[in-house]
């Protein structure tokens, strides 16, 4: 098995990323009580922008380790991600970061992963395999996360939100997927990417609703009236 990285990088990671979300942005965290506090745990989040690795690591209330794309490690950045511990994949396919990914979780650490693969609406229309891979062979529970406001309608995909911008980041509730008796491997993994795909959609739309924080593309949101009132044990 891959050595895994050390445990001091994600020590440092979390509070650069509190600096970026709370300093340099204005961010708005929601659901926190729904991420469990102990074992292994896999954050699974929608992809607008390069930032939302990074803002999702400092909104979370435990230390990631995130699958970054193996581009992204080059020059100072690539070592700043490596000292952080955040893991380089290859997204055309890469067993080994899987495995890596899989023996952080066995060690009972979470894993951060943006399983659309590439960064887009947001609307969690599709996700990856991989996703679906680690939590049939770990166990992990998966805890949606919807990233809201790190692109906005009009933006480029490339563009960097202008600094204090309101940003949303709400945990859903844990999902635990299982293998069913007497079902194969293939149907295993089709049912859990699907039911991962539409747990993470599904409760996109619903911080869309209830935020009032469009996806780029989306008309204007009101929050819903049920949900103007947040729980202040629930944000940072």
């Amino acid at each position: 098995m891959a050595e895994l990285p050390s445990v001091l990088g994600p020590l440092w990671g979390r509070p650069v990323g509190r600096v970026l979300d709370h300093v340099l942005y204005n961010t708005r965290v929601s659901g926190a009580a729904n991420v469990p506090a102990t074992g292994p745990v896999i954050f699974a989040a929608n992809h607008l922008s390069y930032l939302d690795g990074p803002v999702m690591v400092g909104a979370a209330p435990r230390h990631m380790h995130v699958l970054v794309k193996q581009e992204m490690f080059k020059g100072v950045l690539g070592a700043v991600l490596r000292a952080s511990g955040q893991l380089p994949v290859d997204r055309s396919g890469d067993r080994r970061a899987l495995q890596q990914a899989k023996g952080l979780l066995d060690a009972g650490r979470c894993i951060g992963i943006l399983p659309e693969g590439t960064r887009g609406s947001g609307a969690a229309s599709s996700v990856n395999g991989g996703v679906a891979w680690l939590a049939l062979q770990s166990g992990a529970p998966v805890v949606p996360v919807a990233v809201l406001g790190t692109r906005i309608t009009g933006e480029h995909l490339d563009s960097i939100p202008p600094l204090r911008r309101r940003l949303q980041v709400v945990f859903g509730t844990p999902l635990t997927i299982q293998r069913e008796a007497a079902e194969s491997g293939r149907a295993s993994m089709d049912r859990a990417v699907e039911l991962i795909r539409t747990t993470l959609a599904d409760h996109v739309r619903t911080a869309v609703d209830t935020t009032g924080q469009a996806l780029p593309g989306d008309g204007p949101h009101e929050p819903a009236a049920a949900a103007a009132p947040h729980n202040e044990g629930n944000q940072r």
